[in-house]
């Protein structure tokens, strides 16, 4: 779609000097000297006036932020998540103008990512662009300090629950749990899925490090749950919280989600995706089908409208694609989850030449044949949650063999610091900046799916994984069936599923 060429003098009649000029000629009357050169000064002073005149209205009376959202919100998501075939310099353009509202400056990674990905072929629906849009201004209307916001939340210090529903706002609080950051990463993506179906304002309880990692999502208003909310006033949240384990249950069952729909103030703690289980709610399944008719694409446009890194972690990640991944011709990511399983880096390499995904070393040559020709290079990002071993195994192959295709590969792993003590936020960066390399791999192989670490990564890569099959080493491994998180594992939600527990 093409970006329409903004014409800042939009409305105001373009006079055209030579037009008044030639109007005076009429006169048959030839004038005198002294006459020719008055009106020549006149017309000099009117010219400069006129230039001045429209100086001032570009200057004086900008568009208006208004304005500008009302001929670009129409274009926005689709520019924003998909490449256009364009030069670099032309997209970089056009990506100052995506969201209006949100200044580019203060989050690079939104305007930025494209460069480091590959296009998907998944498009998300008009439908599912049009309710981003509506929850966009729904967000806006209800967010923190506006007055409706201020309204409902006095109803609630008040004790006062009729007519909540006069300012039509109504909203779902996200509390930040202690697990893994890939958990709630996940969980938070479920949450704004339950928000987006059930007409709810999503307010995130900020912590002390989701600022520090995330950019804001929404424009013109925060995401955010201001610190004044009285989250620890329990008189007031006792009617709010799922506190008991059968209200739990009930969460997912019709019954369940039509009491809340008398709640305006729903308060949500998990460290799990339970997307899955949104999609049992019978009253949920025809939205949800418009909203994603690929079923595995929930998770990877949830993740590309609300997860940018703020720019303290896009330093970390462009630095270091740049530096090591950047040149490559292609980035193969491995994230290895330390098991029992032995021999754990030959199935690597095996389910890798198997596949076509790297290449055999010819362990009886110093160098490469002369009569090899392809320089393909490939950069391998290793991801453990062990110390150096695995990495430094599958380096070590690579470096003291040649391949037996003549292709070049390096191997390169983050900054590892396990056993040393650091601030949580830090851990969490570089927890983040691991996730965000994996997803911008070509090709994704890992030791187990159930790592929230991985499912994060491949999710918002739009990957399906090559998985290494732990009791049938001689297939090596499977690829996924899904690039979806959990798509792998059994339902453990859903209000049937509960009940027959």
């Amino acid at each position: 779609m093409k970006r329409g060429k903004k014409n800042s003098d939009a409305g105001e009649p373009v006079t055209n000097p030579d037009t008044r000029i030639g109007s005076s000629e009429v006169d048959t009357v030839k004038p005198s000297l002294s006459s020719m050169k008055s009106m020549g000064l006149l017309l000099a002073v009117l010219m400069v006036a006129s230039v001045m005149f429209s100086l001032s209205v570009v200057l004086r009376d900008p568009p208006s932020d208004d304005a500008v959202e009302s001929v670009a919100a129409s274009r926005v998501l689709q520019l924003r998540f998909h490449q256009a075939n364009e030069s670099d310099g032309e997209e970089s353009e056009k990506k100052e103008h995506l969201v209006p509202g949100l200044d580019k400056e203060s989050c690079l990674s939104r305007y930025e990512a494209s460069l480091y990905r590959k296009e998907s072929t998944f498009k998300q629906s008009s439908y599912l662009e049009a309710r981003f849009k509506r929850y966009q201004d729904l967000h806006r209307r209800c967010g923190p300090f506006t007055s409706s916001y201020n309204s409902t939340l006095d109803k609630l210090k008040l004790g006062d629950r009729s007519d909540w529903g006069v300012s039509g706002c109504s909203y779902v609080i996200w509390l930040n749990s202690d697990g893994e950051l890939g958990s709630r990463m996940l969980s938070l993506a479920s949450a704004f899925l339950y928000a987006l179906l059930t007409k709810r304002v999503l307010l995130v309880e900020q912590g002390v490090e989701m600022a520090d990692l995330f950019c804001e999502p929404f424009p013109h208003t925060s995401w955010f749950l201001p610190s004044e909310f009285p989250l620890n006033e329990q008189s007031l949240l006792r009617h709010l919280v799922l506190d008991s384990t059968d209200q739990q249950k009930l969460f997912f069952c019709e019954e369940g989600q039509a009491l809340l729909k008398e709640t305006p103030w729903l308060i949500l703690k998990a460290d799990s995706y339970f997307v899955p289980s949104l999609f049992s709610i019978s009253s949920f399944e025809q939205e949800l089908e418009k909203l994603f008719p690929v079923k595995e694409t929930v998770f990877y446009f949830l993740g590309q409208h609300l997860f940018h890194p703020a720019n303290v972690v896009w330093g970390l990640i462009t630095r270091y694609y740049s530096a090591y991944l950047a040149r490559a011709d292609q980035r193969i990511g491995i994230h290895i989850e330390v098991s029992g399983t032995t021999n754990l880096v030959e199935q690597i390499l095996a389910c890798g030449v198997r596949h076509e995904l790297l290449p055999e070393v010819d362990k009886e040559r110093h160098l490469p044949s002369s009569q090899v020709l392809n320089r393909k290079s490939k950069a391998v990002f290793v991801s453990s949650s062990s110390p150096g071993y695995y990495f430094e195994s599958i380096r070590d192959v690579y470096w003291e063999n040649p391949t037996v295709t003549g292709e070049v590969i390096s191997v390169h792993r983050p900054s590892h610091k396990e056993y040393q003590k650091t601030q949580r936020n830090m851990e969490s960066r570089r927890a983040w900046t691991e996730i965000y390399l994996l997803s911008c791999s070509d090709v994704l192989m890992v030791t187990s799916p159930w790592s929230s670490l991985v499912e994060v990564a491949h999710g918002l890569g739009g990957l399906k994984p090559w998985v290494l099959n732990e009791t049938d080493h001689d297939s090596f491994c499977t690829r996924a069936r899904s690039m979806e998180p959990c798509s792998q594992k059994p339902g453990s939600h859903g209000c049937k599923i509960l009940r027959d527990e």
